[in-house]
């Protein structure tokens, strides 16, 4: 058990550093010659990368933040090899790397440890524990964003949303193998209780009527000159 706790430990610094990727640093300063952290909410994350530079811009950030959360969670795998280690206990091991990848992206070691808010990131992540969650808490943000054409608000009630579906992916869970993690129902809740604390001005603006708009066709109708969604 030594070397699988050697394992472990390299690859939560892995995932920390796969986080600290700065996607939307590197591809302002790389492709439109500034530093996204200077404009707009100030957050290196793709929604400000929207607002700011675009759809562009904000495709590739969003696709690389995806991939290094998923790509870190995906790494647990490779922990199958012991037949010590159950399935729950493997789920328990990608929550850990979610919350590395997410400190990662937040605290970017590679940016002055000043990212973004990781929604991005923590999307591509638990698509790394359970794909399944992640459609149907994309569904949910499509449907409110869709009527509402806010972002912040589809990212709320998706993240609300988001302890609900695990608590059913568990229950389902128990009843085919009598395995589940109960980590990932208590890590469902906090992300959404952290994600509403986040979102804290968004709610605020959101009461007072002076929440920025993106409607489907990209244009954006700004009644404040920052956003706080990522």
């Amino acid at each position: 058990m030594i070397i699988t706790y050697y394992c472990i430990a390299i690859l939560v610094v892995l995932a920390y550093v796969l986080g600290s990727i700065p996607s939307a640093v590197w591809i302002g300063q790389r492709y439109f010659g500034i530093d996204i952290r200077e404009y707009g909410s100030k957050n290196a994350g793709t929604t400000n990368v929207l607002r700011v530079l675009g759809w562009k811009a904000c495709l590739p950030v969003f696709a690389i933040d995806f991939i290094k959360g998923f790509l870190a969670v995906t790494l647990m795998s490779f922990l199958t090899y012991n037949s010590d280690i159950s399935l729950a206990m493997i789920i328990n091991l990608k929550i850990v790397a979610t919350v590395a990848v997410v400190i990662g992206h937040i605290f970017p070691l590679f940016a002055d440890f000043k990212g973004g808010k990781g929604v991005a990131t923590i999307v591509g992540a638990i698509a790394g524990v359970d794909p399944a969650i992640v459609l149907l808490c994309f569904g949910v943000w499509i449907i409110v964003f869709l009527i509402s054409n806010y972002v912040s608000l589809a990212s709320m009630i998706a993240g609300c949303c988001f302890p609900l579906f695990v608590i059913i992916s568990s229950s389902a869970a128990f009843v085919r193998r009598g395995d589940t993690s109960v980590t990932f129902i208590i890590f469902s809740f906090f992300v959404a209780a952290m994600l509403l604390w986040t979102h804290r001005k968004n709610i605020a603006r959101l009461k007072a009527g002076t929440e920025s708009k993106i409607n489907v066709w990209g244009s954006l109708k700004k009644n404040e000159p920052e956003s706080e969604e990522e």
